[in-house]
C-alpha cells in the first residue's frame, strides 16, 4: 500500500487542516472499501489517509421535521437498519443495501458512494430523485450543493483542496410521496450496476401523479436526472402509457457505452425497464401512505 502517513481527526475542523496542508497527497477515509484497493495501484509512494470515523458527526444519521441529515461516514450496515429512515426513504435505503456484501455493508458508507462518483454507483441516483444536497466544508467555509451538481465526471466531483463532504442533507417528501431504486446486475448479487434507475413520485388523494424525478444510472460519464421521463409521468395515474414513455424518455437520454458488461444497445433498454418498474413501485408505496 502506498500510505505513508495516516490521521484520525476528532473534528471536521482538524480533518479540514489536514487535508488542507497535504494537497493533493491526501485522501479521505469513510469506508475505504475502494481506497484501500485504488491506493494499492497509485504509482505515488506519497499518500495521507485521512480517517474520519472518528468524528461523531460524521458517523450519524438524524431524522427531523426537515428531513434527514447523513452522515458521509455512516457505515450501509447501520444505515439500512434504521426503520425510521426506510420508512421515508425506502428507495434510498435499497441502494444503499446493494453496495457489496454483507462484510462491505460494515465499513462501505453513502458518503463513500458519492465521493467515489462511479457512473454505477447505486446511491447516487437513489439522492439524485431525493434532491438531496452536498454540505461541504473548507479552508474558506461552507458551501452548498444539490448531489446533481457534486459528481463531475467519472470518479470526479466538485469538491476542491482542503474541503470535506460535512453532511448530506435530504429534504422531508412533501406528503404522499414515496421513492424507489432498481439495478440490473448480471449476477444474483455483489456485481457493478449494467444499469439503474430511481424514481421518487407524489401522488394526489386521487391517485394522480402532481410531481416526479426520475434517475439513471450507469448509462452514462454520471448518473443522469431525466426530467423528461418525469414529465411523463406527472398528470397521470400511472397507466401503460405514462410509464412506458417514462420508459422510453430514460432509454433516449442514456449515454452508454458497450462493453463486456453489455452493449449500449441493451443497457438502453434496460435502462427504459428499470424505470418503468422503479416509477410502479415508488406509486404503489405512494399510495399506502
Amino acid at each position: 500500500m502506498a500510505v505513508v502517513d495516516y490521521k484520525m481527526p476528532q473534528t471536521v475542523d482538524e480533518a479540514i487542516e489536514i487535508l488542507a496542508s497535504a494537497g493533493n497527497t491526501a485522501k479521505v477515509l469513510a469506508g475505504g472499501t475502494d481506497l484501500i484497493i485504488q491506493s494499492k495501484a497509485q504509482s505515488s509512494p506519497e499518500l495521507t489517509v485521512v480517517d474520519v470515523k472518528k468524528i461523531d458527526s460524521m458517523m450519524a444519521a438524524e431524522m427531523t421535521a426537515d428531513g434527514l441529515s447523513l452522515g458521509p461516514a455512516m457505515s450501509c450496515a447501520e444505515f439500512t437498519a434504521r426503520e425510521d429512515i426506510k420508512a421515508v426513504y425506502p428507495g434510498l435505503v435499497e441502494a444503499a443495501y446493494l453496495i457489496g456484501s454483507t462484510q462491505i455493508q460494515g465499513r462501505a458508507s453513502v458518503g463513500g458512494n458519492l465521493c467515489n462518483s462511479s457512473p454505477a454507483a447505486d446511491t447516487i441516483p437513489a439522492l439524485f430523485v431525493l434532491g438531496a444536497r452536498c454540505v461541504i466544508q473548507g479552508p474558506d467555509g461552507e458551501r452548498t450543493v444539490a448531489v446533481e451538481d457534486f459528481v463531475t465526471g467519472v470518479a470526479e466531483n466538485c469538491m476542491q483542496r482542503g474541503e470535506l463532504l460535512k453532511c448530506i442533507s435530504v429534504p422531508q417528501p412533501d406528503a404522499g410521496s414515496s421513492d424507489a431504486y432498481l439495478r440490473f446486475i448480471p449476477r444474483t448479487e455483489m456485481d457493478i450496476a449494467v444499469a439503474g434507475a430511481g424514481v421518487s413520485v407524489t401522488v394526489d388523494d386521487s391517485g394522480v401523479c402532481t410531481a416526479a424525478r426520475v434517475a439513471i444510472g450507469a448509462v452514462a460519464t454520471t448518473a443522469l436526472l431525466v426530467p423528461e421521463a418525469a414529465s411523463a409521468l406527472v398528470g397521470s395515474r400511472f397507466d401503460d402509457t405514462a410509464l412506458q414513455a417514462a420508459a422510453d424518455a430514460s432509454s433516449a437520454a442514456s449515454r452508454p457505452i458497450t462493453d463486456r458488461r453489455g452493449t449500449a444497445e441493451y443497457r438502453r433498454q434496460v435502462v427504459g425497464v428499470l424505470t418503468k418498474r422503479a416509477a410502479k413501485i415508488a406509486a404503489d408505496r405512494a399510495q399506502e401512505k
